[in-house]
């Protein structure tokens, strides 16, 4: 099958001809039908993070099931599935409470290393990026990592689902509990920003702030139910999210991810609100509190792992408010490629009136 491989760090993208395995015990073999471009696969490609190269990334994965392994028992041939990187056993402590974003074995999704590889070039096992590998024409993926939604959902915007969807709305959902009537605040209106502003609308929040330094993705969050914007080229953010709120913001979602956002999203919560770190463009980066001012305004700093999401439950419900008209897909789509231009694609992802890139043709 055609895929697109990056063999070294930062060797970029390349295409290639791989041969994958036949589904065994629990895993499903999806026809890839569209795939989306995340800075999380971009960054892993160009760092050592500790995946083995060389690697198939793409982990915003939409299709239909060709085939499935003896033990699978929630899918079928022809379901419409999306892919999830969250990994889980199901049956860890944390998986039991709930919790299945904090597996405490996420590698029972994967094959163990002296099984043969599902993905392999020229009998050379390749890495199957957080075991999905959806830059590919197929992918054989556990199914606790995959989730039947309807046949209506197209699946460019299905494949939104996956990653940009339920980190962004389920950070403010999951993580945050946001509740109606409080104020928030997003630092960094792209893609994945969009969806917290999305799932500030579910909650019922009563303030929606979105900041950036893009004029024209400040336009977008409007669109997508703003009622403030900053931009913070060109003023003070935290005046003026104070301005708004008048003593700062119940939660504040940093998707940006450097020393110097993060600190001015601190200063924007309100006593007793909570700052939320989600966006990492620099992976080096690193906050400083005053542990004495922490404590007497109680105000909570926390790191949020795909929106706290339990994928099952969440990616269904999410298109379901989709085809209900409740939660907004479409204009989350800027460009769609094909397999073999995925470095362009990342390359279109600076243009600040793109927000979202996926590949659809296979």
């Amino acid at each position: 099958m055609k895929a697109t491989v990056v063999r070294a760090v930062n060797a970029g993208f390349v295409s290639a001809d791989l041969e994958i395995a036949a589904p065994v015990g629990r895993e499903v073999l999806v026809d890839v039908k569209a795939s989306g471009l995340c800075h999380t696969d971009l960054t892993m490609s160009k760092f050592d993070l500790g995946v083995p190269f060389p690697a198939v990334f793409g982990h915003e994965v939409a299709g239909v099931v060709a085939e499935v392994g003896p033990d699978v028992v929630e899918l079928a041939v022809g379901d419409h599935v999306v892919g999830c990187l969250v990994q889980y056993c199901g049956a860890c402590v944390k998986c039991l409470s709930g919790k299945v974003f904090q597996c405490l074995h996420p590698e029972s999704t994967l094959r163990a290393p002296d099984e043969p590889a599902r993905l392999t070039e020229n009998g050379t096992p390749v890495t199957q990026a957080f075991g999905l590998g959806g830059f590919a024409q197929q992918a054989l993926i556990h199914e606790n990592q995959l989730v039947k939604v309807p046949d209506e959902v197209p699946f460019p915007q299905a494949a939104l689902l996956g990653c940009g969807v339920v980190t962004g709305a389920g950070a403010v959902l999951n993580t945050a509990n946001v509740q109606a009537g409080d104020s928030i605040v997003v630092i960094g209106a792209g893609g994945v920003g969009l969806n917290a502003i999305n799932g500030a609308l579910v909650a019922g929040a009563a303030t929606i702030i979105a900041v950036d330094i893009a004029d024209d993705k400040l336009t977008k969050a409007r669109s997508f139910g703003a009622t403030h914007v900053v931009n913070s080229a060109e003023v003070d953010p935290v005046e003026a999210v104070r301005q708004i709120t008048g003593n700062g913001a119940d939660a504040v979602f940093d998707f940006v991810g450097t020393r110097a956002v993060a600190t001015q999203g601190l200063e924007m919560v309100a006593p007793g609100g909570g700052l939320y770190l989600i966006g990492v463009i620099d992976p080096t980066s690193h906050l400083d509190v005053h542990q004495v001012g922490l404590i007497g305004s109680q105000k909570r700093v926390q790191g949020v792992y795909m929106g706290s999401t339990t994928a099952k439950r969440d990616i269904a419900m999410y298109a379901r408010l989709y085809l209900e008209g409740r939660f907004e897909l479409d204009a989350l789509l800027s460009k769609e490629i094909a397999l073999d231009e995925v470095n362009e694609g990342y390359e279109a992802l600076h243009d600040p009136n793109v927000t979202r890139v996926v590949i659809t043709s296979l």
